[in-house]
């Protein structure tokens, strides 16, 4: 997901997208201690979402809906 589709969503679609990201985080690590991870990279991508969601979270906090 790149950042200009993550500035485009509401604040509630972000906090929903940051919600699903951090269960899918949670489901892919716990297929990594199980053995059943098929694509090990999916944790780094998500976390990289993880993270540009709440930078770009932050940036509305600190600048308003016009940053």
């Amino acid at each position: 997901m790149k950042a200009s589709e993550i500035r485009k969503l509401s604040a509630e679609e972000l906090e929903t997208k940051l919600i699903e990201l951090k269960d899918e985080l949670f489901n892919l690590r716990f297929q990594q201690t199980i053995n059943q991870l098929d694509n090990p990279m999916r944790i780094s991508a998500v976390k990289k979402d993880i993270a540009r969601i709440k930078t770009i979270q932050r940036d509305i906090e600190l600048h308003g809906s016009e940053a």
